[in-house]
């Protein structure tokens, strides 16, 4: 578990921050989806002290977070938390720092980040004091080489001269959850970049990163004309092979209809993956909440065409 000193420091930030950071280091849902994803912070007592879960769970078979590039505001505001002025970068893709790391577990599991997300303590995020939220940063335990991609949703840690507060699933597969702390090395992560270099087929530029909707902005309005339908495009690509392989992955999440449809874009065909037909857009938000808890990006509203 954690060093106790900890602890106290979160309780005084709980109280000082009074909504402005919630909880003072939490982080996303990603990963298994053991938080209650797409509602408010849960309502279950919460436990005096942090510690790891008592179910636990093979992290080695959760994955990484994956870099997916941001279609909204980023939250980089400056803050004031215990008396300390913070200016969080405006672009966090090319920090570098190496450091102590902490995590926090079960007393912050289910509330909110400063993110205004759900805790996941299985799932793949982090807490930082200056990084725009959200971020995506590579990890690496400088004692034994483990690496783990995370996504930096929260702010935090506000104790002593630590530099990140991973969720207890990174912490764990990084190898130091039983001693609370480890050196690490943390790198900034381009999402743009790392799309291009690990999927070839990805064809989000940096232009329609900026230039795109905010997709998760969506009024619980029901819709009349269901007819016309709405889907929601978790990825489009020039090979039918990767369309195929991530409906496969949304198919497994959603249990619902998941299909991949092709449209010709000049001289490309590109091979879009839709969910639907959904019958509101409350339905479509539930969704894209789920898909993002899933690590699957987050998805873009389309009517059908």
């Amino acid at each position: 578990m954690m060093p106790a000193a900890k602890f106290p420091m979160r309780c005084l930030l709980l109280s000082s921050l009074a909504g402005l950071l919630v909880a003072c280091s939490s982080a996303p849902q990603t990963g298994s989806g053991a938080g209650n994803a797409g509602g408010s912070a849960s309502s279950a007592p919460r436990p005096l002290h942090d510690g790891p879960p008592s179910y636990m769970q093979d992290v080695s078979q959760i994955p990484d977070a994956v870099p997916t590039p941001h279609t909204g505001a980023y939250k980089a505001s400056p803050y004031t938390v215990l008396g300390q002025r913070y200016h969080p970068m405006q672009d966090g893709r090319s920090y570098r720092e190496e450091g102590t790391a902490s995590w926090y577990g079960t007393k912050f599991h289910g509330q909110n980040t400063a993110n205004g997300e759900l805790y996941d303590l299985y799932g793949m995020t982090a807490a930082h004091k200056t990084l725009p939220l959200p971020s995506y940063v590579e990890v690496t335990n400088l004692e034994n080489g483990r690496k783990v991609i995370v996504r930096v949703n929260d702010r935090g840690p506000f104790y002593s001269d630590r530099i990140i507060d991973l969720s207890f699933a990174a912490a764990k597969k990084l190898g130091y959850s039983d001693q609370g702390t480890a050196h690490v090395l943390v790198q900034g992560i381009d999402p743009v970049a790392w799309q291009q270099q690990n999927n070839p087929n990805y064809l989000v530029t940096r232009e329609a990163v900026s230039d795109a909707p905010v997709a998760a902005a969506l009024p619980p309005e029901p819709v009349e004309n269901v007819q016309t339908g709405l889907y929601l495009q978790v990825g489009a690509f020039s090979s039918n092979q990767a369309a195929e392989a991530l409906r496969q992955r949304v198919q497994g999440v959603v249990g619902g209809t998941v299909w991949v449809s092709p449209v010709q874009v000049d001289t490309r065909t590109l091979h879009r993956v839709r969910v639907g037909p959904l019958a509101s857009q409350d339905e479509a938000r539930r969704m894209i909440e789920t898909l993002r808890v899933a690590n699957l990006g987050t998805p873009t509203l389309v009517t059908v065409n």
